[in-house]
């Protein structure tokens, strides 16, 4: 079972941490435990009835109404509302899925957004969004690896199937290389990067998970990709971070390489002349198009 402060509670509901107070404080919605130093601790069930109860409040319920409900009410008011086609709340049944580990409501709201929107609006609208809420939570333990895992494996088996959905799309002259470096293991990022270019007919050759320095370089040697893509997210020493650049620079004979994760944005200043950030889809769709 997770447990989680009220910071982490205002990241994932998007409600304010003074609002939670009240309700907290005037209606009783949930009554969190506390550390000898008072410090709020709460659990996934309190987290859940959060979410339900933000849930009913965007559909119109008064707080004071909800207020008067029992938590099963509560429950079976929200069910009624599950066939709901409102995007607005999108967020609220993602998150609720991931701490209840419930694979049909999460497949359900995300057949949603990607019948309304398709997979590239709904990922970058919506999905990198709750990666982002979700994300600061697992790295600082307040989520288990568990919930983390489940969520992420489901987001991939979607992309990879919208990927495969395109494997008979014309291809242009350019190609790319996608791959982690040999400390990185978290790829969704990574995929959605391959699905932005295949859906534009960009050729890519897609290496996956932790591949080795050494075989970076046979590949693109072999390969002669116009472009390398990779992302960064698990913390490294800075330092260690410029000298792979450097060294792919020297090795390769200065190829264009494009960087997206957290360690990227995070060192961006260490590396500026080296890479090229991905900040956005955009500024990779911008790579694309300085290709040759």
């Amino acid at each position: 079972m997770a447990e989680y402060k009220i910071s982490d509670l205002e990241t994932l509901t998007g409600i304010k941490a003074h609002t939670i107070r009240i309700w907290e404080k005037r209606y009783g919605l949930i009554s969190p435990n506390r550390t000898e130093t008072k410090i709020r601790k709460y659990s996934d069930s309190e987290l859940v009835q959060l979410l339900n109860v933000a849930l009913l409040n965007k559909h119109g319920y008064k707080i004071s109404k909800i207020a008067n409900m029992t938590s099963i009410d509560i429950r079976e008011h929200v069910q009624k509302l599950e066939s709901d086609q409102n995007e607005d709340v999108s967020m609220e049944r993602l998150i609720l899925s991931m701490v209840e580990i419930d694979e049909a409501l999460f497949s359900k709201t995300l057949k949603l957004l990607i019948d309304k929107k398709g997979l590239e609006k709904t990922f970058t609208e919506t999905i990198i969004d709750f990666l982002d809420r979700i994300g600061i939570m697992w790295q600082v333990g307040s989520i288990t690896p568990a919930q983390e895992h489940f969520i992420s494996n489901l987001i991939r088996q979607k992309v990879v199937s919208a990927i495969d959905d395109l494997s008979g799309e014309k291809t242009t002259n350019q190609s790319v290389l996608l791959y982690l470096p040999e400390h990185e293991w978290h790829e969704l990022s990574l995929l959605f990067y391959q699905f932005v270019l295949r859906k534009r007919g960009i050729k890519t050759y897609y290496l996956g998970q932790s591949v080795p320095y050494d075989s970076i370089v046979s590949c693109y040697e072999q390969l002669k990709p116009d472009l390398i893509v990779t992302s960064w997210l698990t913390s490294v020493d800075p330092n260690f971070m410029v000298q792979y650049f450097k060294n792919i620079k020297k090795d390769l004979k200065n190829p264009k390489i494009l960087v997206g994760g957290y360690q990227m944005n995070k060192n961006r200043e260490l590396v500026r002349g080296l890479v090229s950030e991905i900040r956005t889809i955009e500024d990779l769709i911008k790579g694309i198009s300085h290709l040759k």
